[in-house]
This record gives structure tokens, sequence and C-alpha cells, in this order.
């Protein structure tokens, strides 16, 4: 049986066929994406209040996945997580922990955005937050296995200077480990074209470009991010669908969406599954990367989000392979890595598809 035989076929995957699935995770924030048990250890040692004595009391007060009315009240989760991210202990520990549970589930590359401004609380200067971060994620890639890189986000609700400053560490650790910049925060009456010194810097020194679009405000901010701040790829980009012409230039110039489901349903984004554009996308043929947003916050993994595709979209197998192969290409690593990184890719994958369907028949 080749993969060919099956690429159009109604397979009946289960979850643990999108375990083992190699997949990419490019849009992860950090601050999102701590294991409880973690957060309560390093806020005994920190002397840090959250607020709740016990893992199951910070459970019930986080409430991961829980549905939120707003984008604005799902990051406020975020306050709590940001309390024990304000040492370099902390955030080696957080990041490197990450790549622990993503390469358990055979992530094999992964792109974790920070705002280092936002780890500022004990004084730590940005260089030592941003270098905390790459430690870990360099000791991440030794021990498990996993590839990775660092974005570093500016955020649109504070003063477009710190995103200038933000953007000038950026440069300052390009090869070094940080291979794109982003804007992140609260999007709604915070437009791009604010930033525009920082993504004139960023794109002056060939730094890839990640914005959050069209997850809280409507094509606009997806122009603005295009546009006015050169944007690679699209953060979510889920109210693209109100724009036709705009959709189709990003589908014409192959400008890839980050795409995470389970958010999207969690911030009101969209008001269920049914209604997001997933579908609507993909048959478009636009280039669609799934993607986890925030483990903890979110309370999902990157097999939940594949899982969670295919039980509601019926992904045939070209399209599981599609859509793994776009993570790929979207990837913010070099041609020459990542040519080779296609193509073993794509073999591991079509293997592992041929291979279900013959136990599956």
């Amino acid at each position: 049986m080749d993969f060919e035989d099956v690429a159009e076929a109604n397979v009946k995957f289960d979850r643990e066929f999108f375990f083992n699935l190699p997949k990419t995770d490019l849009h992860v924030h950090l601050d999102g994406s701590l294991r409880l048990q973690t957060i309560m250890e390093l806020a005994e040692a920190d002397g840090v209040d959250l607020g709740a004595g016990s893992v199951e009391e910070l459970n019930r007060k986080i409430a991961p996945g829980r549905v939120h009315n707003s984008l604005d009240e799902y990051l406020a989760s975020f306050e709590t997580t940001l309390k024990v991210l304000q040492t370099e202990r902390g955030l080696y520990r957080a990041t490197y922990e990450l790549a622990e549970d993503a390469a358990k589930e055979h992530i094999e590359y992964m792109e974790i955005r920070f705002s280092p401004v936002l780890h500022t609380q004990k004084k730590l200067c940005s260089a030592a937050i941003l270098e905390a971060v790459l430690s870990a994620l360099r000791d991440g890639e030794r021990d498990f296995g996993i590839h990775g890189g660092v974005i570093v986000c500016g955020i649109r609700n504070i003063a477009p200077k710190v995103s200038l400053r933000l953007a000038e560490l950026a440069v300052a650790f390009k090869n070094r480990g940080v291979v794109g910049f982003d804007l992140a925060g609260s999007e709604y009456n915070h437009p791009a074209k604010n930033h525009l010194a920082a993504f004139n810097l960023i794109l002056s020194n060939n730094v890839n470009v990640t914005i959050h679009a069209g997850e809280a405000y409507g094509p606009e901010s997806i122009h603005q991010a295009l546009h006015y701040c050169g944007a690679h790829r699209l953060g979510h980009g889920t109210r693209l669908r109100e724009d036709g012409d705009l959709l189709n230039y990003v589908n014409d110039h192959r400008i890839p969406l980050e795409i995470c489901l389970s958010s999207n349903a969690q911030t009101r984004t969209v008001d269920n599954l049914d209604d997001h554009p997933f579908r609507f996308y993909l048959d478009l043929g636009l280039r669609l990367t799934l993607n986890t947003d925030n483990r903890l916050i979110t309370n999902t993994t990157m097999t939940d989000e594949y899982y969670t595709a295919f039980k509601e979209y019926q992904l045939r197998p070209k399209e599981i392979l599609d859509i793994v192969m776009s993570g790929v290409k979207s990837a913010f690593i070099p041609y020459e890595i990542k040519r080779d990184f296609i193509v073993r890719t794509k073999a591991k994958v079509k293997k592992l598809i041929v291979e279900y369907a013959a136990q599956h028949p």
C-alpha cells in the first residue's frame, strides 16, 4: 500500500496516531505554558503569594480551558503565571520543561514566544531574561532532541518605545537563538502601526516577523500587520474571512496562518469550533499551521489540537500531511536546514499514515 492509495480515504485516526505524528508548534507562549506543580514550587521558593495554597486551588483559580467572555479576560490569567517568571531560575525551568513536554508528544520543532519586558519585576535586565530562556532551550535540545527558537514579543498595549527596545534586543540576539519578532497583547484599540519604529528596525536587520492579528479585531488589523509591519506570518488570522480580497492576497503570497483552535473558542474569537473558518481556509488552499497558543491556560497539547481538527473538520490523510508540512515550511529556520527537515518529515508522516491505515482497515 502506498500513500496515494489512502490519501483521500476516510481513515478513522485515534488520538494515539496524532500523539505519534511528527509535529511543529510555531505559536506557543512561555508564560501560558507552565506546569501547575512548577508554579506552586517556584512560588514557594520565591515567597510569592498566588492566592492559592495547593495545586488544586491553583487549578481552580486559573481554570485551564475555561471559556472566557473576551480575549482581555483570557489574558488576565497570565497575571498569576508571570508572578513566578521573574527570576532566571524560574524562566529557565519553565522553558526547559516546556521543551520536555513538547518532545514527549513528538513535536520536533517549536518556537517559544515571550516578552522580556513582562519579566522585570525583580529588576532583571532584558538580556539576562532572554539568555535564561535561550539557555534552557539549548539544554532542552541536548536532552530531548527537540529543536527550536525564540520569538521576542512587543506588546500592543504598552508604549511603542518599549517595543523598539525589545526590537533592539531581538536584533542583538539574532543568530543566537532568536528567530523572530512578534506583536502580542490586547488587539482592540491598539493598532500595530503605532509600533512602526520597532518593525522598521526588525525588517532592516532581516529578522522574521509574525504578528497577532485578526483574533480580537477585524481585517484592518491584518492589513496593518502585513502592509505596515511586514509580517511574514499571521498569529491567528481568524477574521481574515471578512475581507475576501485580503484573504486572496494572503493565499496568493503563501502567508501562513498560525491557527490555535482551542484558544480561539475560549477567547470567544469564534462562538464555537463549528463557526471557525478552519475548514473554509483549508478548502481554499491557505497555508495553515496548527498550534497550542498556551498549553496551560488553554489546557491543550499539539496532540489535542490535531485530534480536535480531525474530528471537527473530518480531515483526510492528505490534509493531515499538508497541515504538518505547512508547519515545517513556515518555520523560521534557514533554508538549508528546512530543506532536509521537509524531506524527512514528509517521509515520516506518509509512512505513519500508511501503517495506521493498514492496521485499521
